[in-house]
């Protein structure tokens, strides 16, 4: 039996209903089953006090790698859920570059299954597009779907073959399937490392131009307006993509894309000291393409912000900058680095919408919202509760991190998914 659960005097912010207001939430049997009043003959088991904090939806993480099956010396599926949980994320799509590639119907049910058994945090696996990632022969995309993939993926090494692109694109079209797609032209990209601009020249290190972003991003649209494919572009990193997608996106209803966290906060100019921490595909880009993100954001055109999680073993960052793996650990620095734009250049409706309900949506999923009878996902926020990233405390297998020790505003204290307590975050931690 699930427990009933009072959430008292806090704000509830939820922007796919648009509530923005302090009351009360009750839960009840794994839903929330009123607002303001409580509904007749409830008597909360537990009563949480949400004094100062803000009451929200538990929050959607479009794209993090889990690593499990194939390279537990990364991190494992527990690890990285006891990490969600405690960064107030109770929904997230993993990465299908497991070992072995997730192209499978076991593959598929391995991680359901260890996923269920750690509990929590709900797993939503997306599916490799080709087989093995290869990008040379599609996958039994269908085939998947039904097993519970949410969406297809090409993300570790963007096709290649046009052809192989088409078929991909009408192949999910034909089943109403989501793909995820990464805009990149890997001809421009080449060996780069890092933003081809000025640092770039200075450190003498090869660059990834924006021309790779834009290449690729414009190829995608043909093709996705062509073929009636369903289409996220992910991790959208430059003011020139965000442009054609502003232009795009009034067009072509089926198209939406994201932005990776660090990209709204991070540039190329914190790469100068070749600190691998800040090695990640798609580059660092420059304080002008930061700028044009947020706004993006701001406007709608980018709906989802995502932790792009990447757990990576120590070793794999104690390399020279244009050898080390990129990627960053990120499922817990999500919810406060969106947290922070808000009085700039985000409301806070916006920017709780771009980790719950715009994801979910995206997604095609019931989540995001505390509506009458929603699963109750909720994260009970402190927004002026300050804090540091630190080896101790830090749930994720991956410490690799450039925020690690950094002043952070904004910090989940209570987590439920399902109306089950998840995490929690003790006052004095």
């Amino acid at each position: 039996m699930k427990p009933r659960i009072h959430i008292n005097r806090g704000r509830v912010i939820d922007p796919a209903n648009q509530v923005d207001r302090q009351t009360p939430v009750y839960i009840a049997d794994g839903r929330v089953v009123a607002l303001d009043r409580a509904p007749d003959g409830f008597t909360p088991d537990q009563t949480i006090d949400a004094t100062g904090c803000w009451v929200i939806p538990g929050l959607v993480d479009l794209r993090a790698a889990l690593r499990e099956p194939g390279a537990e010396h990364k991190a494992t599926i527990a690890s990285e859920l006891a990490a969600a949980a405690a960064g107030g994320i109770t929904s997230l799509c993993s990465t299908p570059d497991t070992q072995p590639v997730a192209d499978s119907e076991a593959v598929i049910e391995l991680i359901h299954h260890r996923a269920g058994a750690v509990g929590g945090t709900r797993v939503y696996p997306l599916g490799a597009a080709t087989l093995g990632l290869a990008g040379a022969q599609l996958a039994e995309m269908a085939t998947l779907a039904a097993s519970g993939c949410a969406g297809f993926c090409d993300s570790v090494g963007p096709v290649t073959n046009n052809l192989i692109r088409w078929r991909m694109m009408q192949y999910a079209a034909s089943h109403d399937l989501l793909l995820y797609l990464r805009p990149w032209d890997s001809t421009l990209a080449a060996a780069g490392c890092m933003h081809d601009g000025t640092v770039c020249a200075r450190l003498g290190l090869p660059g990834i131009p924006v021309e790779a972003e834009i290449i690729g991003l414009q190829r995608d649209i043909a093709l996705a307006r062509r073929s009636g494919a369903r289409v996220h572009f992910c991790g959208i990193s430059s003011a020139q993509g965000a442009a054609i997608l502003a232009h795009e996106l009034p067009r072509n209803k089926r198209l939406s894309a994201d932005v990776s966290a660090h990209q709204l906060y991070l540039t190329d100019d914190d790469c100068g000291s070749f600190n691998s921490l800040y090695r990640v595909d798609p580059p660092l880009r420059s304080n002008d393409d930061r700028t044009a993100l947020r706004q993006a954001l701001a406007a709608g055109t980018l709906s989802a912000v995502c932790s792009d999680h990447q757990p990576h073993e120590a070793d794999a960052k104690l390399q020279p900058f244009s050898e080390a793996e990129p990627g960053i650990s990120a499922l817990e620095t999500l919810l406060p680095l969106v947290l922070q734009l808000i009085g700039g250049e985000l409301t806070a409706s916006t920017a709780i919408a771009a980790i719950t309900s715009g994801p979910a949506r995206i997604l095609g999923i019931d989540a995001g919202h505390l509506g009458l009878q929603a699963v109750a996902d909720v994260c009970v926020v402190d927004p002026e509760r300050t804090w540091q990233p630190a080896t101790d405390g830090w749930l994720s297998s991956g410490r690799n991190t450039p925020f690690m020790e950094t002043p952070l505003r904004g910090r989940a204290t209570w987590t439920i998914a399902g109306g089950e307590i998840i995490a929690r975050l003790d006052r004095d931690e």
